[in-house]
């Protein structure tokens, strides 16, 4: 029997398995970076390690340091959660080599299917090599042979990037899974994500746990994932399960997993098997009412499954909480959780609580948002109930995105539920959400009030104009009176009552509260994040024309070859690469012109807002040689 398990990773997932193990009278261990020395995960478990430096390459890429700390805290198992080295072979043999038990496949089984080349191979596909690659072929997609997530991942649309995007590509697949392998497929348009969980015992036994339809993707990493998948025929999921069930029994696999198919036009294409428990497994536990990591446990310590799984039950979906901002390129953010608090009665997977910062150095995941109901329609509108009416505060988040995905006609008709969701509807997604006019005047109403309270609670000399106060593209007009305020603009909001953290205003016959909370240099008003707009520029704010600024935190990863000060470049260009979060971002020149200033340099950590570069316009260039000619 496991007496000790240490889990060899970080947050959420490592949280998740803690709760299980709790459960089963099974003590825990945690591994912490320096970056995550007072994470969630650390404060959770019975004892943690600390593994010294705060990059993935230090830390939870480390397995001989993962070993070690197994063995210092006096664990008997190791759990891998996903990501870092749940997918590496020979991190399972170091495990079971220091006598540990490995809850997981047989690094055989991994080894046979972890990297997709060698799955495919398996399976009888033949492998698309890069070198062969024709314009014919396009558009491409170049992948991490290891891992998963969509980090090591590029769609080529032309031939003359695809040498650039697969070192890309490897770069950011070594950086996340100690593995720079990556290869190229072919890329099927806005076809459907769908998967199959699988869970298999010692004995020859293996489930499928049904479907998963993951097809709601950003830089093809999933953010709505919901089980069963909806609307497929009954005869395209028995071939689904019958291929997932093969391919487990064809490697001997042992433990959870998920084999990953990209279905179009009523035919299903093999992608991937995950040999872990993915992120999204909650909708299948919800929906088979299973603990599939206290099943994980039961497997690793010899128990035989029963010769068939439980039968399935309702709907689930699931929505992941990112701290990144989906209207400026998906860019991560960074921060201090203020609030992190939901509504009853849904189940939250996270690595995070209140006052809890956000850093730069691992995924921009805050939480996993799961509702269960018996049908799809129950479920969407519960969640999208939920996530709109949840206490977020700090960082700019995916919340509003989440709330506007689940409630649009797209998503809600299966018919038209397909990869290329964000692609066609991500302008109409992140439009200011309704009422967000409203919870600027709120914004502006608490805020006099607490003024107000500060200068002695009340107005000695009521103002004859108005006062102004913007939030983004909102401009909120008012006056104070003998009584309350009067808003001017926008105009048809009579106040009914203001204090510093709460206003009530009634519009067009209906009153409605605001919640306010302020932090700083944003505002929260109920779902709505508004930053104030000041009222005059800051001269040092300024920048010259063609500056390129850091759009996040992060770290400078490389230059463009060869990039130096006097080199012309093009609109579009990439010139330099950031890391943040997991995630490679590029940075491209804005205007074909002159690079006239380089300050990235690789290895060097940036603030958001930090100057990288100046690339002069050509056209601006041009003037100028004029005027001195």
């Amino acid at each position: 029997m496991i007496s000790t398990v240490l889990v060899a990773n970080r947050g959420e997932i490592a949280c998740r398995v803690f709760r299980t193990c709790r459960e089963l009278g099974i003590g825990t261990v945690a591994v912490y970076s320096d970056a995550d020395a007072s994470a969630l995960h650390v404060r959770e478990a019975d004892a943690a390690v600390r593994l010294p430096g705060a990059t993935p390459a230090e830390t939870y890429l480390r397995g001989d340091l993962v070993v070690k700390a197994a063995l210092a805290a006096g664990a008997d198992a190791v759990h891998p959660g996903y990501g870092f080295l749940s997918e590496n072979a020979e991190f399972a043999r170091a495990v079971t080599d220091a006598g540990l038990v490995w809850i997981g496949p047989p690094p055989s089984a991994i080894e046979a299917m972890a990297s997709k080349t060698r799955a495919k191979e398996l399976l009888g596909i033949a492998p698309l090599l890069a070198a062969d690659v024709t314009e014919a072929d396009l558009p491409v997609l170049v992948k991490a042979a290891a891992g998963g997530g969509g980090r090591g991942m590029r769609v080529v649309r032309a031939l003359s990037a695809l040498d650039s995007e697969l070192a890309a590509a490897s770069a950011e697949a070594a950086s996340a899974f100690g593995d720079g392998e990556v290869f190229v497929e072919p890329y099927v348009e806005n076809g459907r994500h769908v998967e199959v969980q699988i869970l298999a015992d010692g004995q020859g036994t293996v489930w499928a746990l049904g479907t998963r339809d993951c097809s709601l993707q950003r830089r093809h990493q999933k953010v709505v994932e919901e089980a069963p998948a909806p609307g497929l025929p009954p005869e395209l999921v028995a071939s689904l399960h019958a291929t997932a069930v093969g391919a487990a029994k064809a490697v001997g696999y042992v433990g959870a997993g998920t084999v990953e198919f990209l279905v179009a036009d009523g035919r299903a294409h093999f992608l991937e098997m995950n040999t872990r428990l993915q992120v999204e497994h909650p909708v299948t536990e919800e929906v088979y009412g299973v603990d599939l990591v206290a099943l994980q446990l039961a497997v690793a310590e010899g128990t035989p499954l029963p010769p068939e799984p439980p039968a399935p039950s309702g709907h689930a979906i699931e929505a992941r909480l990112y701290a990144e901002d989906p209207g400026a390129g998906w860019t991560p953010q960074t921060g201090v959780l203020h609030a992190l608090e939901f509504p009853a009665g849904l189940r939250v997977d996270t690595g995070y609580v209140s006052g809890d910062g956000v850093g730069v150095h691992y995924d921009a995941m805050l939480a996993k948002v799961v509702v269960h109901a018996p049908t799809r329609a129950e479920a969407v509108r519960k969640l999208a109930h939920a996530l709109d009416r949840a206490r977020v505060h700090g960082p700019v988040t995916n919340r509003g995105l989440l709330v506007a995905s689940l409630r649009h006609p797209d998503f809600q008709d299966t018919g038209r539920l397909d990869t290329g969701f964000y692609e066609r509807n991500l302008d109409a997604l992140t439009q200011a959400p309704p009422g967000e006019a409203y919870a600027a005047v709120a914004a502006a109403l608490a805020e006099a009030e607490g003024n107000r309270g500060r200068f002695g609670g009340g107005w000695r000399n009521l103002a004859s104009q108005d006062q102004v106060k913007a939030y983004g593209d909102h401009e909120v007009r008012y006056r104070p009176t003998r009584d309350g305020y009067t808003v001017t603009a926008p105009e048809g909001i009579r106040v009914v009552s203001a204090a510093p953290d709460r206003v009530r205003l009634e519009v067009d016959g209906v009153v409605r509260d605001f919640d306010v909370a302020r932090y700083g240099d944003h505002v929260h008003v109920g779902p709505h994040r508004l930053t104030p707009r000041p009222r005059f520029a800051d001269p040092r704010e300024q920048t010259a024309p063609g500056s390129l600024l850091a759009p996040m935190p992060g770290t400078v990863v490389r230059l463009a070859d060869g990039l130096a000060v006097g080199d012309e470049v093009t609109a579009g260009q990439p010139l330099l690469w950031l890391e943040a979060m997991k995630m490679e971002h590029r940075v491209i020149a804005p205007a074909s012109g002159t690079l006239t200033a380089l300050h990235a340099v690789p290895g060097r950590q940036v603030e958001v807002g930090a100057l990288l570069a100046v690339v002069q316009p050509a056209v601006q260039t041009e003037a100028q040689e004029e005027q001195t000619v």
